[in-house]
């Protein structure tokens, strides 16, 4: 498949507007104490259901291996961001769940990066809309 120059720039540009945030994000989240893979586990924990996770769904959804998510919950834990629960179904698996200092911490960043993204809404929309040429060449 040979792309189009559109196509490389809607690349460019997706790719330019992702390092954008992950900058602001990265500086926002040290700012509060907190590394953006911290910050990212508490993303996921907050929107698994119930609102605690297995560890090891925790290390699927963050593309990391088990130990490395089991070091990660360890200083959640140390920080005073999330607690290990034992799960009822079965008392061996380890969930964890965001304490309330972890709950206000997320709202905090989380409140703080919303409107950054959305800065950025017209570069990705932009990106994405000569993207989908990729996909859909005669819809584009």
């Amino acid at each position: 498949m040979s792309l189009a120059q559109d196509q490389f720039e809607g690349l460019a540009g997706f790719r330019l507007a992702l390092r954008r945030f992950l900058a602001f994000s990265e500086v926002a989240t040290l700012a509060a104490g907190v590394t953006s893979q911290q910050y990212q586990a508490m993303l996921v924990i907050k929107t698994h259901p119930e609102g605690r996770i297995p560890i090891k769904d925790l290390a699927d959804q963050l593309l990391i291996k088990h130990n490395g998510a089991v070091q990660l919950v360890d200083r959640l834990v140390s920080a005073g961001m999330a607690v290990r629960l034992s799960a009822p179904s079965d008392r061996r698996s380890v969930l964890v769940a965001l304490t309330s200092g972890g709950e206000a911490m997320l709202a905090e960043l989380a409140a703080a990066q919303v409107p950054e993204l959305l800065k950025h809404e017209t570069l990705l929309a932009d990106s994405l809309r000569r993207l989908r040429r990729i996909a859909f060449p005669k819809a584009g």
